[in-house]
């Protein structure tokens, strides 16, 4: 397996072990809060930069446990999601949010139409094209989505601990609930704590369910991956459940590290 490189900060998306052998594309879309120096912090606070509402703490850790364990490609976003969040087309509002659950960006406030082209250009456009080539490089890719959630959302617990997501096309979450408790035994939901009239499906319907791929995406609470020990262990489950479910759909998935 090739050494996994960070990218610099610069770089806009982050293509690790790019020569991975196996059917399975990794990918975590809000792994950085970087925020360019060019946009003056978005007017946010250090305490706004570092929480939630800006990166999925944990994800990019859990991801790259992933893509080590399947010799897998791994395509994550270098910046953070309220510059550009890369699971949102350019369409949508919250793909650069002018406010995120409790907290105002007002760096993000009344963007221009050219404003808004020039970070589509500069952020999802690098993105979209690096997983576009990864899964072309792949034969009978499957996509499997990387992301974290607070515990705590509106000043409202969430019980659920792990959340598998599907849009149009349910085959790998399916496979994955159907074998659930060989697994894990933590709290397990469908499409929670967001689903798709969300709008968190845009990297599965982009990248995977046009094309008939197999994906899910995977959203994990971060509370229970918030050390190096815990992310590891929540990347070898994962690694461990996604290989039952896509045994038990006769699907092979290249080479398991």
């Amino acid at each position: 397996m090739n050494h996994m490189q960070p990218a610099l900060p610069n770089d806009p998306v982050m293509v690790l072990n790019p020569e991975g052998r196996s059917s399975v594309v990794v990918v975590c879309e809000h792994a950085s809060r970087f925020i360019p120096p060019a946009f003056g912090e978005l007017g946010l606070d250090e305490a706004a930069r570092q929480s939630h509402v800006a990166w999925d703490p944990g994800a990019l850790e859990v991801a790259r446990g992933l893509a080590q364990r399947f010799d897998a490609k791994l395509i994550a976003s270098n910046v953070s999601r309220l510059v550009y969040d890369c699971n949102r087309p350019p369409s949508a509002a919250d793909a650069m949010p002018a406010h995120s659950e409790v907290t105002d960006v007002p760096g993000n406030a009344n963007l221009t139409a050219a404003q808004r082209a020039d970070r589509t250009a500069r952020f999802y456009d690098p993105f979209r094209a690096s997983l576009a080539a990864a899964i072309a490089a792949t034969p009978d890719p499957i996509l499997v989505t990387v992301h974290s959630f607070t515990p705590i959302y509106h000043a409202k617990p969430r019980a659920v601990e792990i959340g598998v997501l599907h849009d149009t096309d349910a085959r790998l979450s399916d496979a994955m609930m159907q074998i659930v408790q060989a697994y894990t035994g933590m709290n397990v939901m469908i499409n929670e704590p967001y689903g798709p009239a969300d709008g968190v499906t845009h990297t599965l319907k982009e990248h995977a369910i046009k094309a008939g791929h197999l994906n899910v995406m995977l959203e994990i609470r971060n509370d229970l991956i918030e050390t190096p020990q815990q992310q590891d262990a929540m990347s070898a489950c994962l690694a461990n459940w996604l290989s039952g479910a896509l045994a038990a759909l006769k699907v092979p998935v290249g080479v398991q590290c």
